[in-house]
């Protein structure tokens, strides 16, 4: 049995796990990430592209990097626990549109809050671009409604489990039409957010 590292906290697993005993990314499911998706394939050869069911353009057969706008989220955390910090950054421009931290946290509280954070903003806009993550955890956090952390609450976590309390409380009160999407990390490279502290 060979270990490997999860991509989403950091954790040594067996390389025959099916997901992450901690977190609960999957580690050796990545076919089923694709077809959550559903997207079709056409060839970029005839001219054509394939679209998600968001309706954002990819232009090739492999369906490359999204086509059109959307905001990208991402996390960084040193340590785990550590000092925190996310960001949203706009595709295809390049600009970051918004960033917090560092605050004491973990990556996955990070990447939950910055898509909560996208989505009250792309809603006071009157937006409805696809929100872009690489987390798995966070998005699912995200459908649940609830931030499953098990940071212990202390002095130093007070804030951003405040910050997690606010989020949870507006995905309750608030509804939302933003496709939260799959950033597809093997395929389209670091998703434009990253911090890349890797």
């Amino acid at each position: 049995m060979a270990l490997i590292t999860c991509k989403e906290c950091g954790n040594l697993v067996s390389d025959k796990a099916i997901a992450c005993p901690r977190c609960g990314y999957p580690m050796n499911t990545p076919e089923e990430v694709q077809t959550k998706q559903s997207v079709s394939t056409k060839t970029e050869g005839s001219g054509d592209k394939c679209t998600s069911d968001n309706g954002i353009s990819h232009n090739n057969a492999n369906c490359s990097k999204p086509i059109g706008e959307a905001l990208c989220v991402d996390a960084a955390c040193s340590g785990n626990p550590g000092k925190m910090e996310y960001r949203g950054v706009h595709i295809p421009s390049g600009k970051q549109i918004f960033h917090y931290g560092p605050v004491w946290g973990t990556n996955n509280i990070g990447e939950f809050l910055a898509i909560v954070h996208g989505l009250a903003l792309l809603k006071q806009r009157g937006s409805n671009m696809p929100i872009y993550s690489d987390s798995y955890v966070a998005r699912k956090w995200i459908e649940q409604k609830k931030c499953k952390t098990k940071l212990d609450s202390t002095e130093k976590s007070a804030q951003t489990l405040e910050l997690v309390q606010r989020a949870e409380k507006w995905l309750r009160e608030n509804q939302y039409s933003n496709p939260i999407e799959v950033w597809q990390t093997k395929d389209w490279g670091e998703i434009p957010a990253d911090f890349g502290r890797k």
